[in-house]
């Protein structure tokens, strides 16, 4: 049994919740259109070397390899328990996909490994600190002229969302994001070009898609 670092959050926030974590991505999250979108500002392609970091229970790794088949797709996740759960899921799914245990802070992998990093709704569990070494692996891995989607919460527009803002700070990890900051710290990481590429509403909150270039 792996173990954690202090302070580590599980893929569905505690253990216990593990087993409702895809429904409530479903209910929650409005899963299928974020999914999609993901797909659609991935840019995949033939060849072309994908991991998803923070992959949880797999539905984003298997949505991309079924996609494209002849993509080369990879999860890493730090939670043992959900990637139990990818295992399973991807053999239903017949497709080939890599699963490694890993933390975004200290990514298994050599530099220039991957063509495309894509990630959902795990920045906002990490410490500001924990944020930059992140990004500054996930520009390590990626293959010169790689790209990097980012999607997570970020600045809210609408009364409602601004109201809710303080409910999904997680201790003020998403302090920083709920306040516009994540483009700066992308390029902070040394990334180069940063685009806003979707929105998603949740109602209480606002999910964001970055594309940062490598």
């Amino acid at each position: 049994m792996s173990s954690r670092p202090e302070g580590y959050i599980p893929a569905a926030g505690h253990d216990w919740l593990l087993p409702l974590y895809d429904p409530l991505q479903r209910i929650l999250f409005r899963e299928d259109t974020l999914r999609r979108e993901m797909l659609a500002h991935t840019g995949l392609a033939p060849g072309l070397r994908v991991l998803d970091l923070g992959c949880g229970t797999g539905t984003q790794a298997v949505l991309m390899k079924r996609a494209q088949p002849e993509a080369e797709v990879t999860g890493l996740d730090g939670d043992a328990k959900a990637l139990a759960i990818a295992r399973r899921k991807i053999a239903s799914a017949g497709v080939e996909v890599a699963l490694d245990e890993g933390l975004a802070t200290a990514l298994p992998y050599a530099d220039g490994r991957f063509d495309r990093v894509v990630s959902s709704l795990v920045f906002h569990h990490l410490e500001e600190g924990d944020k930059r070494r992140a990004a500054a692996e996930v520009l390590r891995v990626l293959a010169p002229g790689g790209a990097f989607l980012l999607v997570d919460f970020g600045a809210p527009m609408s009364w409602l969302e601004r109201v809710c803002a303080p409910l999904l700070m997680h201790g003020a990890h998403a302090r920083s994001q709920l306040a516009g900051g994540v483009p700066d710290l992308l390029r902070d990481a040394g990334f180069g070009r940063v685009d806003a590429v979707a929105q998603l509403s949740l109602r209480i909150g606002r999910v964001w898609s970055w594309r940062a270039q490598a």
